[in-house]
């Protein structure tokens, strides 16, 4: 059996930081940025797995 993740989310605190990261030293290309209802998020991936994103959002939707 083969399992595969297609999308995750992980939370950031510093949203430039993190996007320079993924982007500038890892090499994963900004496929998304989103802003709606006062939250922002920006989802990214390896450019050889089109299949695979990784959406980084803000910590603050992970408090209650």
């Amino acid at each position: 059996m083969d399992i595969a993740i297609h999308t995750t989310f992980l939370p950031h605190d510093d949203p430039e930081a993190s996007l320079a990261f993924y982007r500038d030293v890892l090499g994963f290309e900004v496929r998304k940025q989103v802003e709606y209802g006062g939250m922002h998020w920006n989802t990214v991936g390896p450019p050889t797995q089109p299949e695979v994103n990784i959406v980084l959002h803000s910590r603050a939707w992970t408090r209650a």
